[in-house]
């Protein structure tokens, strides 16, 4: 099952970071294949490593803790928050370099007493995309429960700016959230890795 792994920067810890680089892609190489979505997020203008994104398929949430929590930045206490989301991959396709892009993400309750998502099925959530979703999406997954029954949110790659980028994610947010409080955060990401 895939799960969206984001841990945010403590403050201060660029050059911590710079020296432990090597030491992070190694340990992301062991999970190069089962690795949907990775990169940074960054400052607005993109200077400043702000955190790191990994959207990695692994067999349960105990995995995808252990993957978080054995990474080499966040032994070394490098980030001071970190989230752990079960999700259902909507659309991926693979990031161009050297184009801006932002990550945009929403969170939502489940209904209360609801052990899932009542309005939307697993097809009928990727449905909501179209069938010729737009081009400035490179990834968008629902971020669900760990049943994966129940959508709580949702988490964009998108090749725009962020205001750009929130107006074309909001209404799909909306949709998925079926009435639900969702309030869109949008910061500047890159694709990682070693190439």
């Amino acid at each position: 099952m895939p799960f969206y792994v984001y841990a945010q920067d403590q403050p201060g810890v660029a050059d911590q970071l710079m020296e432990r680089c090597e030491e992070h892609w190694s340990y992301m190489d062991r999970f190069d294949d089962r690795l949907i979505l990775r990169g940074p997020t960054v400052s607005d203008d993109g200077e400043e490593h702000t955190g790191s994104v990994h959207v990695v398929d692994l067999a349960d949430r105990a995995e995808a803790e252990r993957f978080a929590r054995e990474e080499p930045f966040w032994k070394a206490g490098l980030y001071r928050d970190l989230t752990v989301v079960a999700t259902e991959v909507l659309l991926s396709r693979a990031p161009a370099a050297d184009v801006p892009y932002t990550l945009v993400t929403a969170r939502w309750p489940l209904p209360a007493g609801a052990p899932g998502d009542t309005a939307h099925d697993a097809a009928a959530r990727r449905d909501l995309l179209g069938a010729e979703p737009d081009g400035r999406l490179v990834f968008v997954a629902a971020l669900v429960d760990d049943e994966g029954t129940g959508t709580t949110g949702v988490v964009a790659a998108v090749r725009a700016l962020p205001d750009e980028a929130r107006e074309l994610v909001g209404p799909l947010a909306e949709r998925l959230a079926d009435g639900r409080p969702a309030t869109l955060a949008a910061q500047r990401w890159e694709r990682g890795g070693r190439n």
